[in-house]
Formats: structure tokens, sequence, C-alpha cells
């Protein structure tokens, strides 16, 4: 299961093997972009760096966190939709299922709260994958928190 955080500037990723005990993490990491680079070159390396994630990884499946606009900041909506873009073409050009999971979805999913904050989702992370550090950046927790909620949810 690979769960995906769209960013411009920093692209969580999250694969994970789900079994009845215990989740395994196999790998999660960030793609990042140059913010003084053209938006061009900055969407074209997210799918190029994915798609070589995708070719070494093989993931049967994917979720991303689905995109929402908040009237305070409708900025980050449109950059995060560029990212978003780049993800769901790399996916689709691998042959993956892609579901659109919701963030309030994803944190109630792991923590009880729909609302809670980045350093909850991080804590959760640390609890459930018995992690002996908090996951950093906190993109890669959120990409293992749409892993785990859409494994749990049976891809």
């Amino acid at each position: 299961m690979l769960g995906i955080d769209p960013g411009l500037n920093i692209t969580g990723y999250a694969v994970v093997e789900l079994s009845r005990f215990e989740p395994a993490i196999v790998e999660a990491g960030t793609i990042r972009t140059d913010g003084k680079s053209p938006m061009a070159a900055r969407i074209q390396q997210i799918h190029a760096d994915l798609t070589q994630v995708l070719s070494e990884l093989n993931p049967d499946f994917a979720a991303v966190e689905k995109l929402y606009a908040h009237y305070k900041h409708p900025r980050t909506s449109i950059l995060m939709a560029h990212a978003r873009g780049a993800v769901l073409l790399a996916c689709r050009q691998a042959g993956l299922s892609v579901r659109d999971l919701p963030a309030t979805r994803i944190k109630k999913s792991l923590t009880g709260n729909g609302h809670a904050s980045k350093r909850q989702v991080q804590r959760a992370i640390q609890a459930v994958c018995k992690l002996t550090e908090l996951p950093e950046p906190p993109d890669v927790a959120d990409a293992l928190a749409i892993a785990l909620c859409a494994g749990r949810m049976g891809g």
C-alpha cells in the first residue's frame, strides 16, 4: 500500500505492508523541489521522482490525500493541486488504482480526531508502527497515515 501526501515543496510518500498484527514500513521518504525553480520543472521533478519510487517499490495500490480548499488560503490548495496532478499521473501510468481520502478521515482513523494536529498524527504513527522516534518530517507521517487508513479500508 502506497500513501502519498502531495505538496509542491515536499511530497511525502510511504509504502507499508499490512498484516493482521502490525504494519511494516517498506520505505518512507520525501520528494523535495526547489522553490526557486519554475513551476513546470517542479511538477516534472515530482512526477519523475515518484515514477522512480513506483518502479522500485512496485506497490499494489495507492492512496492520495484529497484536495481541500480553505477559504483563508486558496493559493495553498492551488499549489497542492499542481503536485497532486503529477502524483495522480505517475500512479495511473504505473497502472495503480488510486483512492482519494479526505484529511479528516485519515486523521480520525488514526487518532480518533478528524482535526488532529500534525504532531498528534506523528505520535500516532510512532505508536502504531512502534518507532523509537517521531517520523520526520511531518509529510512522511502523513503519508504513512494515508497508507494505513487506506489499508484499513481494504485498499
